[in-house]
């Protein structure tokens, strides 16, 4: 691992022909001419200004073959018209990561028991087969291009989790979310260097032959600029944006708040991705209060998982103290369950108890809401000008990226 280089920094803007200059300098030195790359880009859940990236990095590419392969973890596949819109254009060999496919997956081996634990710190002790997208191991180098955010499951988003989970197989995306679930969002989320889940990806991106680097970027969330790029391997490309991410993405508030009203932007198109504007709150509101998920374009809890329906929303206590009842069901599930409902106590004779309610302000039926275990409010209500007049309400827009945090 070296240095990574880096251009921008907290507070700044690039320009975009200084993000171009820059990615053409760096790539033009990284020997990669003649050499086969499979670029990973995010989806359309996560803001970068990737047309302008994408441009940058093909036109430095253009002597090396290339396929542009997208990190759907496991959420719906993007079609032909979304992906030339997220791209910025027609480029050729262009997969989404079909995770849904079993013959998508090369096998690179196993993380052991032993070292699952030590990892954990014993939390887990289970063998993970570590399966891949076989694009990327069929290539010479992996270049990783996207932005790095506050993450709940790893702490910070970026760098090697564009692997695993992003074009990963189900076990480690299993794995590493219950883990994370485990170690709790609020616990996790927007925590400086290598949690235990961050460990786990790093081990299992440790077993793909091809050489790793990254393109990691902080984005001005809300619009098409960047604070920042850096670029290296992918560890110290990912460590060099967390810690500007960290001072640009992460705000503070002085007391606690009752209320908050996290407005949702359209790229969340279900509550999956959307969920995303309780975890970046979920530490500023008071104990009894209340987090309103208002996106009035979302009309379904999971469109990939539909078994959310059945399982619902409960804090970790819940599964715990019912492993048997739940440990066969995808761990992935269970995690985003426990990640959306927060903190949260479970006996079997006094039941669950929550910290903070959940309602949702979506175009979800109320039945079906409220069946998973979430508040609902009918959308065509809400009037936000009268909730930012609420002194006890905090209305978050574009919400979803920012971390808030206690100072």
């Amino acid at each position: 691992m070296t240095d990574a280089a880096v251009i921008g920094g907290v507070g700044q803007v690039l320009t975009e022909d200084e993000v171009t200059a820059f990615i053409g300098s760096v790539l033009a030195g990284a020997g990669l001419e003649g050499r086969s790359v499979c670029v990973i880009v995010p989806d359309a859940t996560r803001s970068c200004p990737l047309p302008l990236l994408l441009k940058a990095v093909t036109e430095a590419l253009k002597n090396s073959q290339v396929t542009i392969l997208v990190a759907l973890g496991t959420h719906a596949e993007m079609t032909p018209d979304q992906l030339r819109e997220h791209l910025g254009g027609d480029y050729p060999n262009v997969i989404n990561h079909e995770w849904w496919k079993p013959d998508t997956f090369a096998d690179l081996g196993t993380i052991s028991p032993d070292r699952v634990g030590e990892i954990s710190d014993e939390m887990l002790r289970d063998e993970v087969p570590v399966r891949l997208n076989r694009a990327v191991v069929e290539h010479d180098v992996a270049l990783v291009v996207g932005p790095v955010f506050p993450h709940e499951v790893v702490g910070f988003s970026g760098g090697n989790k564009y692997f695993f989970p992003g074009v990963a197989g189900q076990e480690v995306i299993d794995f590493s979310h219950w883990l994370g679930a485990l170690i709790t969002s609020a616990n996790i989320i927007g925590t400086p260097g290598v949690t235990p889940v961050r460990a786990l990806i790093d081990e299992a991106a440790a077993l793909i032959p091809a050489e790793k680097l990254a393109l990691s970027v902080v984005a001005q969330s809300g619009t098409d600029a960047l604070h920042a790029v850096a670029f290296g391997d992918t560890i110290s490309s990912w460590r060099a944006a967390a810690e500007i991410s960290a001072q640009t993405h992460v705000r503070y508030l002085e007391h606690p708040v009752r209320r908050v009203v996290s407005v949702m932007p359209p790229k969340y198109a279900d509550i999956w991705t959307a969920a995303k504007g309780f975890y970046k709150v979920e530490p500023i509101v008071a104990d009894g209060g209340e987090v309103i998920l208002y996106a009035p374009h979302v009309t379904e809890l999971a469109a990939m998982h539909p078994e959310i329906e059945e399982i619902g929303y409960h804090c970790r206590d819940y599964f715990i103290g019912q492993w048997d009842k739940f440990r066969d069901l995808h761990w992935g599930v269970l995690a985003h369950s426990t990640h959306l409902r927060g903190a949260g106590t479970w006996d079997p004779v006094n039941g669950e108890h929550l910290r903070v309610r959940v309602t949702l302000a979506t175009g979800i039926p109320e039945d079906v809401v409220r069946r998973a275990n979430l508040g609902y409010l009918d959308p065509a209500t809400v009037d936000l000008a009268e909730y930012e007049s609420d002194p006890e309400t905090f209305v978050v827009p574009n919400a979803g990226e920012t971390l808030y945090r206690l100072q």
